[in-house]
């Protein structure tokens, strides 16, 4: 698949991304695709890649550019459990800097630039992301509701708090995409489960919240010890379908 780094303009700099596009030289739906809390890497890097080959524009961004270009900090080439505490450390500042303010000035920037590329085509985009991502991409749907048409987020952390500004809580109002979420056994209690599942259906949207059995935080990630080959393969069975549906049927 043909692929590029990009340089993404911002209210607060400019921000690195990869992107991958389908080889055919035809335009296709653009996915914006959130990376977890360990950032832009080789993994994510290749789910664009594979993404790209089911016939869409993927484009990841380096959501801690503000800091400087990916990658921050040097991570192991695989991220066992011994060296999670470590990386965790120096990775929690700037998650905790990436406040609700930035992530959706970052939306606005990241959705203007990716429909304005030209393998891009017309139509709403899809926004998908993986642990701090999903939150990411669910503030950027409800941001957007006119423009993304499909939301998807596996190992979420997050979209359900008591925080006033909790992701769940604009559900109802501002979601009109078609959602998918891929949960590790002990991701969401019950509670939250039940939770976001009143705010899709007060918002009637399509939505599955599917909790994929034997599965830890973090299962789609082969660069890490909780890579888990089946639920990998589950996520890719329900998010194919999903945007299929969503950007190319819709």
């Amino acid at each position: 698949m043909p692929t590029k780094t990009l340089a993404i303009p911002t209210p607060d700099g400019v921000a690195d991304a990869y992107a991958a596009f389908p080889d055919d030289g035809e335009r296709h739906p653009g996915v914006l695709l959130y990376p977890d809390a360990f950032g832009l890497r080789p993994v994510l890097e290749e789910m664009a890649r594979t993404l790209s080959g089911h016939g869409y524009c993927v484009l990841v961004p380096n959501v801690y550019y503000r800091q400087g270009p990916a990658p921050l900090i040097d991570l192991p080439e695989h991220i066992g459990d011994e060296d999670r505490p470590a990386v965790i450390a120096r990775l929690t500042p700037l998650v905790d800097a990436h406040t609700t303010e930035r992530v959706l000035r970052d939306a606005d920037a990241f959705l203007a630039f990716l429909t304005a590329l030209p393998e891009v085509g017309p139509g709403p985009v899809g926004a998908i992301g993986y642990c701090m991502g999903a939150v990411l991409a669910m503030r950027t749907a409800t941001a957007h509701p006119d423009r993304v048409a499909a939301v998807a987020g596996f190992h979420p952390g997050f979209l359900v708090t008591d925080a006033p500004d909790s992701p769940h809580r604009l559900i109802p109002e501002r979601l009109a995409a078609d959602v998918h979420l891929g949960l590790a056994e002990n991701d969401m209690s019950p509670e939250a489960v039940r939770e976001i599942e009143r705010a899709f259906e007060a918002a009637g949207v399509a939505h599955t919240t599917e909790v994929y059995p034997g599965a830890v935080h973090g299962f789609t990630m082969s660069d890490t010890d909780a890579f888990d080959p089946a639920a990998y393969r589950r996520h890719w069975d329900r998010l194919l379908p999903l945007l299929g549906r969503a950007l190319k049927n819709g």
